[in-house]
C-alpha cells in the first residue's frame, strides 16, 4: 500500500528547519559530494542533528578543510573525510570494502553536469558514469550496511532535468547517436530516479527506503562549472511559470535533509519529492513534477539488470 505524505515545509525551507528538533544521534550518515555547494549543508544538517557523518569526496584536502567548519560549527566532532571518485570503479569499491558497521543514511549527491563528451577507460559517457553508475556500485556495494542498520535511507539527488531524457537503453553510452550534453545530463538524472524505485522494491524486506529528489535551481555551486551559462541550457532549465525561483543551498538542502532524516517520511519509499513534497506529474512547459517514464518499474527493473552487468564487466 503507497504511503501517503505531506510535510509544512516547501519551496523556501531551509536544511536546519526541516531537521529541527530531530535527534540523529547513534546514527551514520554518508554524504557524496559532502565538500560543496548542496553536500556541504546538507551534511551539516545531519550533523546537527547529532548523525556521524562521513563526507565521500575526491578532494580530500577540501573535504578535511569543510569537516573541521562543520565540526566547529556543530560542535559534533564525528565528522570525517574519505576519498571516494565515482567515475572510479575502483575507488567506489575500495570505499565500500573500507566501510565498518551498520549504515543509516546514503545521500547520493554528488554529480557533474552538462560535461563535454568524455569516457571513462570503459567507454562508459561521464555523466552516466558518474551521475548513476558511481552511485549504483556504492549503493550497492554498502547493501549489507544498509541492511544492516534496520530502517536505513537512500536519497538520490536528481534534477528537474531528467524530463529532458528517458534513458536510451539502445545507446547509453552516446556510441552511436551524436553527443548532446543536456539529453547526457538528463538521461542520468532519470536513472536516479529509477535506482530508487528498483531500490525500494528490491530491498523492502531489509527495511530500506530509497527516494530521489529535485532541489531545484540553486545558486552558488559549481554544478554548472562545465557550462559558460543557463542560457545554453534547453528550455526545461529556464523558468516557464512564476512558481519557479532560485534558491540557496541551505534552501536546496532542504529536500535532501528531509528524506534522510525526518521522522515525517517514514516508510515512505520510492517516490520523487520537490519542494519538500512528493512531486506531481511533470506537465510540458512547467518546470516542475517527474516525468512517468522515471518512475516506471518495468524501466527500473531494467536499468538495474544493464547497471549491474556494466560494473560486473568494469570488475573482470
Amino acid at each position: 500500500m503507497e504511503v501517503s505524505i505531506s510535510t509544512p515545509f516547501g519551496a523556501t525551507s531551509t536544511a536546519a528547519e526541516v531537521i529541527a528538533g530531530v535527534d540523529l544521534t547513534g546514527r551514520t550518515a554518508i554524504v557524496t559530494g559532502g565538500s560543496s555547494g548542496l553536500g556541504v549543508e546538507t551534511a551539516r544538517a545531519l550533523a546537527g542533528a547529532g548523525a556521524a557523518v562521513t563526507l565521500a569526496v575526491r578532494d580530500t584536502a577540501a573535504g578535511e578543510r569543510v569537516a573541521q567548519d562543520l565540526i566547529a560549527a556543530t560542535g559534533n566532532s564525528r565528522i570525517r573525510v574519505a576519498p571516494l571518485d565515482l567515475a572510479d570503479q575502483r575507488s567506489v569499491a575500495a570505499f565500500a570494502a573500507a566501510w565498518s558497521g551498520p549504515l543509516h543514511t546514503l545521500v547520493a549527491n554528488a554529480g557533474i553536469m552538462a560535461t563535454p563528451l568524455l569516457r571513462t577507460p570503459q567507454g562508459w559517457e561521464l555523466q552516466f558514469a558518474t551521475n548513476h553508475l558511481g552511485h549504483f556500485a556504492l549503493a550497492t556495494g554498502l547493501h549489507p550496511a544498509l541492511a544492516a542498520a534496520g530502517g536505513a535511507r537512500i536519497v538520490s539527488v536528481s534534477s528537474v532535468g531528467h524530463v529532458n531524457s528517458d534513458v536510451d537503453f539502445d545507446d547509453i553510452h552516446f556510441t552511436h547517436r551524436p553527443y548532446d550534453p543536456w539529453l547526457a545530463y538528463g538521461q542520468s538524472k532519470t536513472a536516479n530516479i529509477l535506482f530508487a524505485v528498483e531500490a525500494a522494491k528490491r530491498w523492502a524486506a531489509d527495511g530500506i527506503t530509497a527516494n530521489a529528489l529535485n532541489p531545484g535551481r540553486i545558486t552558488g555551486t559549481n554544478l554548472g562549472r562545465h557550462i559558460d551559462g543557463l542560457a545554453a541550457a534547453p528550455a526545461s532549465f529556464a523558468p516557464a511559470s512564476t512558481d519557479v525561483s532560485w534558491k540557496d543551498a541551505e534552501q536546496g538542502a532542504a529536500t535532501s535533509v528531509l528524506l534522510a532524516g525526518s521522522p515525517l517520511v517514514d516508510g515512505v519509499t520510492g517516490r520523487y519529492f520537490e519542494d519538500c513534497q512528493v512531486a506531481v506529474p511533470h506537465r510540458p512547459g512547467v518546470r516542475r513534477g517527474v516525468a512517468a517514464y522515471a518512475l516506471d518499474p518495468v524501466a527500473a527493473a531494467r536499468l538495474w539488470q544493464v547497471s549491474t552487468d556494466m560494473i560486473t564487466d568494469a570488475a573482470r
